[in-house]
């Protein structure tokens, strides 16, 4: 079947359903997601199996490249947290700037001295191959999960290199298809046009996209996705028609302002563009990888290997030396930064327009052009992608596992769970995004993370990865489970503690046995406990189990002590575990429990009758529950360091 009798809509259809099932291929056989969608396409492609024909899009498949770049740049600029790019706001602009001329000027010698080209066709590939891109770089670092500054500089540089790659490029294709004696004042004259424009347009559209969201009139809750969507895809296209490609420039900037404007439903809108994203990026390495041509790749020959081998050993750890001069950097996270610089989808999409405009203007190389593009990407995102964690190791900036605990809840009682955890010598992480509870969690000098514990981000933030435990311990059972699952989605061998809720028959104690075991060994009053814990009445004290006396020594299964004694903490051999509902009491072991102090006598006389013996608290600062402070809110505190900033700043630096 050759592209005229092939349906346009098949092909789409194919490429979307293709790209999805290869992506969940690579999560199972854990590699980069890129590698399985370049092959993928090429399978499926004209010179495989003949089922996916880009060409018989026509015009259609430029614009469904550029709408798909838009969400797709939206997206990861709107996870951008400014504040983390500020404290390597330096490092970022000299990659963007400097370090994306040093990647060009390499990569036109290449092309010229290795490859035999004409200038004009090697200045072009320069430009092509500036850029790294999120869709690469974000999967890549989730896998890997490197050091904060590490990440922050490959994720900064990600989003903002593909905007100055992307609008350089196309720039220098209309100078290269101009007179030579126009070339220089045209080239600064569209760049600083499409750039004013981009950021003009995309401030705009950010500070209104922002607008309606944060307003509870203008927009209905249900509808604010598919606006941030249409408002997106309608910005790229107006900036692109005052413009050309200035759409690039106006989407980053747009998910910049909304991304850091506090907008109250961003959590949904990252999870509805993460999933677009994912859609969307399969479909276009399948269409693109299928779009080329394997005989074209291949009549590179060794001289095609030689120039990517001169951007992965030559200009990319030149473009960072240069970058990262008097930076705070040490040489092994240069090392790896110069290591880590795949290229993806818009170097790719931007190949095969000017491919297409060469041709069309009746001048040679675009098919070469392209296919040593695409040769740049397939070996960079194979070899990078396949021994970046090993190269990480082998520097040492692998983020080590925190180990410890991971709290969902920062009330009261999960602050009093916390400080017996601390007292045991736990680490511990609470996550909530109450302001004010994680504020008072801050006082107590614990780990913070403020944000939504079931959202994806919020979970990678949390680094479950080497952790001791995973507690559900909000005052709603069904969050608690919830979290539950999302953290066996992470870990299927993880047994998480859930906090259950006494009373309620929608979510039950049978529920959380199939996920994981049921905190403080039965289910409770948890609002009744946390409200006790927040005005100060709850205490922890350590006892001994002396002389068992079975299942009646055990006060997870008495009924009668549910609002007066809770068993939080077990110290067996040594081996701290938090009590649940598979704990039976043996002979030395050492349990804390929290008492409520009004009725504190009742559960010790239950205690002394039912074989057990007081013992020193470890650390008798945190053995009660602290009341919150009776002045005004925040009065000489610090705001949480996850707050969002009150307006989005408008620089890196």
């Amino acid at each position: 079947m050759d592209h005229v009798s092939h349906p346009p809509a098949l092909t789409v259809a194919l490429a979307l359903t293709a790209g999805m099932l290869a992506q969940i291929l690579a999560r199972r056989l854990s590699i980069p997601g890129i590698v399985v969608l370049l092959a993928t396409g090429v399978v499926l492609g004209p010179e495989g199996l003949g089922l996916v024909w880009p060409s018989g899009l026509g015009t259609a498949l430029p614009v469904l490249v550029s709408f798909s770049v838009a969400v797709i740049l939206f997206e990861g600029a709107l996870s951008l947290d400014v504040r983390r790019l500020r404290k390597e706001g330096r490092v970022i602009r000299q990659l963007v700037t400097v370090g994306a001329l040093v990647t060009a000027a390499c990569g036109a010698l290449a092309a010229r001295g290795v490859m035999g080209w004409s200038w004009r066709n090697a200045l072009l590939f320069g430009t092509l191959v500036m850029v790294t891109g999120p869709t690469v770089i974000t999967p890549l670092l989730r896998r890997i999960r490197v050091v904060r500054p590490v990440e922050t500089v490959l994720e900064g540089e990600g989003i903002f290199v593909d905007a100055v790659g992307a609008i350089t490029a196309v720039v220098a294709l209309e100078v290269a298809l101009r007179p030579a004696s126009e070339a220089f004042s045209t080239f600064l004259q569209e760049l600083a046009l499409r750039w004013g424009v981009g950021l003009g347009v995309g401030l705009l559209a950010g500070r209104l996209i922002a607008w309606g969201l944060k307003s509870e009139r203008a927009i209905p809750e249900e509808l604010r996705n598919v606006f941030s969507l249409a408002m997106v895809l309608g910005l790229v296209q107006v900036s692109g028609a005052l413009a050309p490609e200035s759409g690039v420039v106006a989407v980053i900037t747009a998910g910049l302002v909304v991304g850091n404007a506090g907008v109250p439903v961003r959590r949904e809108l990252v999870t509805f563009k993460e999933q677009l994203t994912v859609l969307l990026v399969g479909m276009l390495f399948v269409l693109l990888a299928a779009d080329v041509r394997l005989a074209q790749v291949t009549a590179l020959g060794w001289r095609g290997l030689v120039t990517v081998g001169v951007l992965m050993f030559v200009a990319r750890p030149l473009a960072v030396w240069v970058s990262t001069r008097g930076s705070k950097l040490s040489w092994r996270e240069r090392g790896f930064i110069s290591w880590l610089g795949p290229r993806g989808i818009v170097a790719a999409a931007v190949a095969s327009l000017f491919a297409t405009r060469l041709e069309n203007s009746g001048l040679e190389g675009g098919p070469e052009l392209r296919a040593l593009v695409f040769l740049v990407i397939a070996v960079t995102v194979v070899l990078q992608g396949l021994s970046g964690g090993w190269v990480a190791g082998a520097l040492g900036v692998r983020r080590t596992a925190p180990g410890g605990y991971v709290l969902l809840g920062a009330n009261g009682l999960a602050r009093l769970v916390a400080r017996a955890l601390r007292a045991a010598g736990q680490n511990v992480t609470l996550v909530d995004m109450g302001a004010e509870a994680c504020r008072h969690a801050q006082e107590e000098g614990f780990q913070v993370l403020f944000g939504d514990g079931l959202d994806e981000r919020t979970l990678l933030r949390a680094q479950l990865e080497g952790r001791a435990g995973y507690v559900g311990l909000t005052v709603n059972e069904a969050v608690n489970l919830l979290f539950a699952l999302k953290v066996r989605e992470h870990d299927r061998t993880a047994r998480p503690l859930v906090a259950m809720h006494r009373g309620h028959t929608a979510v039950r104690k049978e529920h959380a046995g199939d996920i994981g075991r049921v905190l403080f060994g039965e289910e409770r009053g948890l609002d009744e406990w946390a409200s006790r814990s927040e005005r100060g009445r709850v205490s922890l004290e350590r006892w001994v189990l002396e002389a068992p006396q079975l299942e009646s020594s055990s006060p997870g299964v008495n009924r009668m002590l549910e609002e007066t004694l809770l068993p939080v903490l077990l110290v067996r051999e040594g081996q701290v575990r938090l009590y649940d509902d598979t704990v039976q009491p043996l002979a030395g072991d050492r349990v804390d429990f929290a008492l409520d102090d009004e009725r504190a006598d009742e559960g010790r006389a239950w205690l002394a009758s039912h074989g057990w013996r007081p013992e020193a608290f470890p650390g008798q600062d945190a053995a009660r529950s602290s009341p919150r402070p009776s002045g005004p809110r925040g009065e000489g505190i610090l705001p949480p360091p996850c707050d969002p900033p009150a307006s989005p700043p408008s620089s890196l630096s």
